[in-house]
Parts: C-alpha cells; structure tokens; sequence
C-alpha cells in the first residue's frame, strides 16, 4: 500500500481521484470500487473497507479546491496535506517489491497513503510547471480537473471531446442569434 509511485502517476493518481465525482455519476460507490480504482492505479493489492471509502471520499475533497484555487490558496493546501499526512521520504523493500519511496508512515491508511502521495505530486508539479498548469475544464457542463505540462500550449478543456462540444455549442448559439431565431 505504501509505494510511492512515479511523480507522473502521482499525478495521474491526484486528477482521477478527483475526477471519480463529476457530474457524471459518483464512481467511488462501494469498497469495492475503491478497490478497482487502486488496483487501477497500479497498486498490487487493496483490502479496503467501508471506512476506507469514507476516509479517501474525505481526502479527495480537501484535493478538489487545488485545482479551482488561486496560487497561494492551492499551495495553502497542499502544505497542509503535506503536513498532516506525509513523513520525510524512506527507501523501503518490503514484500518482495524493489526499492522504492515511501512518504506516508507504515501504518497509514489508504486515505493517509492518497494524501500524503496526490499532495506530494501536484506540490512537485506545481513547482515544476506553475499553478496555471492544474485546471479545472471550462466546458460548462464538465467538472473535471487536468494538468497540463505543455509550457506553450495552454489548455482549457480536459478531453478534446468536451472542447469540441464547447466549440460546436457557441457556434450554433452564434447561428441561432445571427438568424434572428
């Protein structure tokens, strides 16, 4: 449960958390959802439990303001995650795994293990491509959040599709207006 994943799929990791409530149906339902989502996510195992799927619904909460929030704000947040739930980094082996990183205490619970690991990941990519790279989609009817690591090419849209839909409805508001409809 401890691996700390590559800062990509830290990432990764932050944005579909997140983005499991949208407007679309909730998609962390069960325990069992929360399972796939971590095994998903690249995890070998997952035993989790009702309790569980409150405590990760909680933190994915106090995650979706960093990707709404003004810089200092988000940092704010970050920090606190941080704070509360990450330990300095440590090399660990354990079950046969190779070495790798881990930021969360040994004990920590799959809620714990989700903070302390998103928090870490878009703490280090805000560092790396500033704030303005953690978006929300500005389609009307679209709630999910993106990173965009492309310096030149600003993003406003999590999926082309929600562009395009965005793009087609201005136009036809665009007709509808200019034929006096």
């Amino acid at each position: 449960m401890e691996t700390l994943q590559t800062p990509d799929r830290l990432i990764r990791l932050a944005v579909d958390l997140v983005n499991t409530k949208s407007l679309d149906p909730e998609k962390l339902t069960s325990a069992g959802a929360l399972e796939r989502f971590l095994l998903d996510h690249g995890e070998p195992t997952a035993d989790v439990d009702e309790d569980d799927l409150a405590q990760v619904k909680a933190v994915r909460e106090r995650i979706r303001p960093v990707f709404h929030a003004e810089p200092r704000d988000a940092a704010r947040i970050l920090n606190d995650l941080l704070a509360e739930y990450a330990v300095r980094p440590y090399l660990s082996d354990h079950d046969g795994a190779p070495w790798h990183l881990h930021v969360a205490r040994p004990e920590a619970t799959w809620a714990a293990w989700l903070a302390a690991g998103t928090a870490l990941g878009l703490a280090g990519f805000a560092a790396g491509h500033g704030f303005a790279a953690i978006d929300s989609c500005a389609a009307e009817d679209c709630e999910r959040v993106f990173v965009n690591p492309a310096e030149r090419r600003p993003r406003r849209f999590c999926t082309p599709t929600c562009s395009s839909r965005t793009r087609v409805a201005s136009y036809r508001a665009r007709q509808a207006a200019g034929s006096g409809t």
